[in-house]
C-alpha cells in the first residue's frame, strides 16, 4: 500500500466532489433544474466538466494503482499529481470558455496515457519473469 498513491486517490475523489458541487451551484444560477441536462450555455460548460472528469477518473484511477504496484508508487504519484493539476487547468479553463479547455484535456490525457502505458508493461514483463 502506498500513502502516495493513496493520497493522490483522496485528492481526486475531492476534486470530483467540488467540480459535482459546482454544478449543483450552476443548475441554481442558472435556473436549470434537474432533469434538465441543458440550458445556459455557463451551465453546460460546468455539466461537461464533471461528466467528462467522471469518464477520465475510470480510467485514470485504475492506471494510477496498477502503475503504482507494478512500476513505482512514488512515480505513479507524481504522474497522478501531474493529472490531477491538468484536471483543474482543464476545469477552469472551460468554465470560462470551451476553447480554453485543451491545455488541462492534453495535461490530463497524455498523464493517464503515461499510467496505463506503464501499467501494461509492468504487468508484461512480472509475467514474463514468473
Amino acid at each position: 500500500m502506498s500513502p502516495w498513491t493513496s493520497l493522490i486517490t483522496a485528492l481526486t475523489l475531492v476534486l470530483y466532489s467540488v467540480i459535482t458541487i459546482n454544478v449543483g451551484r450552476a443548475r441554481a444560477k442558472y435556473k436549470v433544474m434537474p432533469p434538465q441536462m441543458t440550458g445556459d450555455p455557463n451551465f453546460e460548460r460546468v455539466l461537461r466538466v464533471q461528466q467528462n472528469t467522471l469518464e477520465q477518473t475510470i480510467l485514470f484511477l485504475p492506471g494510477l494503482w496498477l502503475f503504482s504496484i507494478y512500476i513505482n508508487p512514488l512515480w505513479g504519484a507524481v504522474i497522478g499529481a501531474i493529472w490531477l493539476i491538468g484536471r483543474i487547468v482543464y476545469a477552469w479553463g472551460y468554465y470560462q470558455a470551451a476553447e480554453k479547455r485543451m491545455i488541462g484535456f492534453a495535461i490530463t490525457t497524455v498523464s493517464g496515457m503515461v499510467l496505463l502505458l506503464g501499467s501494461l508493461i509492468g504487468i508484461i514483463l512480472a509475467l514474463v519473469k514468473s
